[in-house]
């Protein structure tokens, strides 16, 4: 369960918790497989291409974990970036997931907020960007930012530090067990949403202390402005 008493601040990742890059994948695969649709029983070429990208979900974020642990992040990154920009020089449009600005807008009235990503820097900052969503954060953690990023928990202490609030005072959002895991290293509360490719018996099973259908349900349960004592930034009772 969540105390919303003992919420003081909140981070947020962005693939499948802000930006709504997992449906575009699974779009981008499905039109990749279009071709050979006869193979698929009742052409069932998106409900494949939605398994499949869930079931790499989680080696690849062990895969984009690696270099952060064995101390290659720098490189790896920088590489990464270089090939990106190559291949993207122009920002490639994301899409909000739906009712997130909203939900930004009104959260930021009552709350320090943060973005807690493992993406590069440069790709985040293009999303919030464009999205218009840059004036809603306090900070910005990305892959490079801390010495460790998810599943550990140094984003989020890093980020905590630059709201002035204690880690644990904190209320972790994301879609995926690295964003739980690293919430719960870090002595912060977590709630896991499934708007991106989370399963909410995964995201329980590793301590999300409230799973959500989307994250602008998020809105509904931390925005009461009556209950709300701007003295301490905490909700009273």
């Amino acid at each position: 369960m969540i105390d919303p008493t003992r919420v003081q601040a909140i981070c947020f990742d962005v693939d499948g918790t802000l930006s709504d890059t997992d449906d575009q994948l699974v779009e981008k695969l499905a039109r990749f497989l279009k071709p050979i649709q006869i193979l698929f029983p009742r052409a069932e070429i998106a409900s494949f291409s939605r398994r499949f990208v869930m079931a790499v979900e989680a080696p690849g974020n062990f895969l984009i974990g690696l270099p952060d642990r064995i101390g290659w992040d720098d490189e790896i990154f920088s590489l990464v970036d270089k090939i990106s920009r190559s291949i993207h020089p122009k920002p490639r449009v994301q899409k909000v997931i739906p009712g997130v600005q909203g939900m930004l807008a009104e959260l930021h009235q009552h709350y320090p907020l943060a973005v807690v990503s493992a993406r590069d820097e440069r790709t985040t900052r293009m999303f919030l960007d464009s999205s218009e969503l840059t004036p809603y954060f306090k900070c910005i953690a990305t892959a490079l930012t801390c010495q460790h990023t998810k599943p550990f928990p140094d984003p989020i202490i890093w980020a905590a530090e630059q709201m002035k609030v204690p880690a644990d005072a904190c209320l972790m959002v994301g879609d995926t067990v690295v964003d739980i895991r690293a919430g719960g290293s870090a002595g912060a509360q977590t709630i896991g949403v499934l708007c991106g490719f989370g399963e909410q018996e995964e995201l329980v099973r590793n301590g999300a202390g409230m799973v959500l259908k989307t994250t602008a349900d998020l809105v509904g349960l931390l925005s009461n402005p009556s209950a709300t004592d701007r003295h301490d930034g905490r909700i009273s009772s």
